[in-house]
């Protein structure tokens, strides 16, 4: 009655392409967003102490300018 279908290999070499292409963009997307927020970390700590020590001597100034 019915013939069985035949089995088409580049189905499944497209399949394998396709997965292997999702891996990678996921592995770069990982790495950036990973490292963004270690930059971020290192910028948020320099500029935090930087913001600390601008106040101070932003007050000295303004008091010797008095």
């Amino acid at each position: 009655m019915n013939e069985p279908r035949k089995k088409n290999p580049a189905f499944g070499v497209g399949v394998l392409i396709v997965v292997v292409v999702l891996i990678v963009i996921g592995t770069v997307l990982f790495n950036a967003i990973r490292s963004k927020r270690e930059y971020n970390e290192t910028v948020g700590a320099s500029a935090a102490s930087a913001a600390a020590s601008q106040p101070a001597s932003a007050a000295s100034s303004a008091s010797a300018a008095q």
